[in-house]
């Protein structure tokens, strides 16, 4: 089977183990961390999407990858939008788990729901189906767990504060990302919702779009094995 490379979400990067102990069973898994998230804070001058992008273009050139299954969450399947848009000669397929990045509605309108601003329980329900079981509770967590979330909430800001988790740009270039492309969703998200997936679908070249029952935001983190299972199945068929 070609490579899987995952691109992971703005925040909780620590839950998603058991998602990708199923996704990456027998086959050649690359789950990086960007910079900044893996605790070497970037050069000045590498602060944007387009640099991950380019980053993870040039680790498929450098493996001599042909047929790349990327699978990005929320920011990493915006990462691999943009990735797609550049270039997709060494992209088999995409399956991505509510993609950020691109903006499909009016000027005055939110595609994606605004969480700094949020008081945390209202984020949490906006991210979660079930907060009370996945979101962190930030009076338990140690020093270090909590400078984690700090951490992760700088850079998701680095990389997605202005514009707002997206580029103004990509939306008239997503006919270039022509590749066979499963979005997938959360039935229950209220940060990107469910609609905005399917204009999505709509706008790309070959994509399907299915939902997860029972998962917000974070599909693979609620509920790992089921999403792992649909992208399988999705990557195999023919």
């Amino acid at each position: 089977m070609s490579l899987v490379l995952f691109l992971h979400g703005e925040h909780f990067t620590g839950m998603g183990g058991p998602f990708l102990e199923r996704l990456g069973a027998g086959r050649d898994l690359h789950a990086p961390l960007y910079p900044g998230y893996d605790g070497t804070p970037p050069d000045p001058d590498f602060r944007s999407v387009d640099d991950l992008a380019y980053r993870y273009l040039d680790l498929l050139e450098e493996l001599d990858e042909r047929d790349a299954i990327l699978v990005g969450a929320s920011l990493g399947g915006w990462v691999a939008l943009e990735m797609a848009v550049r270039d997709r000669s060494r992209i088999g397929r995409m399956a991505l788990l509510a993609p950020v990045g691109v903006k499909l509605s009016g000027r005055e309108e939110r595609d994606f729901a605004d969480l700094v601003f949020m008081p945390e329980a209202e984020a949490a329900r906006a991210l979660f189906h079930d907060p009370a079981r996945w979101a962190p509770d930030h009076a338990v967590l140690d020093e270090a767990a909590v400078e984690t979330v700090a951490l992760e909430r700088q850079w998701a800001a680095w990389y997605g504060w202005k514009p707002y988790m997206h580029n103004p740009l990509l939306a008239k270039w997503l006919h270039r990302a022509a590749v066979p492309t499963l979005l997938l969703w959360g039935e229950s998200d209220g940060f990107a919702a469910p609609d905005y997936g399917r204009r999505l679908a709509d706008r790309l070249p070959d994509a399907r779009f299915e939902t997860v029952a029972a998962a917000g935001h974070y599909p693979h983190i609620e509920r790992a094995e089921a999403t792992a299972d649909a992208i399988l199945a999705f990557v195999e068929s023919k």
